[in-house]
């Protein structure tokens, strides 16, 4: 039997209408509207694009949109600069700075200058600690949309095997520590890890987040597994036309037509964990306002 579609669109959806609507009673009742300051630095094309696509979300979510643009050549200091003014402006809750950023520029200590209550990244080393220590913090929106994916698909998720293939930052780590939090026995494996394979394929839940096209087999996964496939990947088409023309398609780390035979659940690339990113970061501004203005504890 194939292995049932985790719709990602869905999911996003679902989370942005109880953004929409929490929005539109706070503003109803309270007159308050939460704001989310993206910052882009330098003419990168697919970074203007991601902004572009936030700002838009951000508004039609109800809520107010700042976009900071500096030049690529704005130094360190100007960028940080720009970050503690939004920290200290009272109608902005949220901080984004779209990675990555310009050669030259330490984007480790400019997302340090950010406060971490409104670091809706969930980037700084203090929601890295919250997290690492079951406090709560705002966590990177990449693991939680795989977290509210894997919690629709399989309800409670406590006592299963589940191994994080990948250890980045940015989502290998932290949603092992999210699993972890779920009560799962989490291995997180990666490039040197001792007969891959075979650890992946003890998995109840499996989430790849290596950026390598396909690498995860069909015979890789334990049968009825539940798959959650980070890549996103450009690889040209096999189409020789196509192909000729530059043209690429976007894949996952997963290999999907091998894998949706043998899982339980999995996650589509593209319309899986990517719609799901954004939603979570329109719901971390929402939290992140409510805690600033005191709305909600914690």
């Amino acid at each position: 039997m194939a292995a049932r579609i985790i719709d990602g669109r869905a999911a996003a959806e679902a989370v942005r209408a109880e953004v929409i609507a929490e929005v539109a009673r706070l503003q109803a009742e309270r007159g308050f509207v939460p704001g989310l300051a993206v910052v882009l630095v330098g003419e990168d094309p697919a970074s203007q694009i991601y902004v572009r696509s936030k700002g838009e979300q951000t508004i039609a979510a109800g809520m107010h949109s700042f976009t900071e643009r500096l030049p690529a050549d704005t130094t360190q200091a100007e960028v940080i600069a720009l970050v503690r003014r939004l920290n200290a402006d009272p109608a902005v809750h949220g901080i984004l700075v779209q990675l990555p950023l310009p050669a030259g520029i330490d984007q480790a200590a400019v997302i340090e200058a950010i406060d971490p209550d409104k670091d809706v990244d969930g980037l700084t080393l203090i929601n890295a600690g919250r997290l690492a220590s079951g406090l709560t913090g705002l966590f990177p929106c990449t693991p939680v949309g795989c977290l509210i994916l894997l919690k629709q698909a399989l309800g409670r998720l406590d006592g299963l095997d589940a191994v994080v293939l990948g250890r980045s930052v940015l989502v290998g780590r932290p949603v092992a520590q999210l699993l972890l939090a779920e009560s799962c026995t989490v291995t997180i494996a990666h490039s040197r890890t001792r007969d891959l394979a075979e650890v992946c394929r003890r998995a109840d839940i499996l989430v790849a987040a290596v950026g390598r096209p396909g690498l995860v087999r069909g015979d890789w996964i334990k049968p009825g597994a539940a798959v959650i496939d980070v890549g996103i990947n450009r690889v040209p088409f096999r189409d020789p036309v196509k192909a000729a023309a530059g043209k690429t398609k976007v894949v996952g780390d997963v290999a999907y037509k091998e894998a949706v035979e043998v899982a339980g659940w999995i996650t589509p690339v593209p319309g899986g964990v990517g719609p799901m990113t954004v939603a979570c970061l329109l719901r971390n501004t929402l939290t992140a306002a409510r805690r600033v203005t005191g709305l909600e504890k914690g």
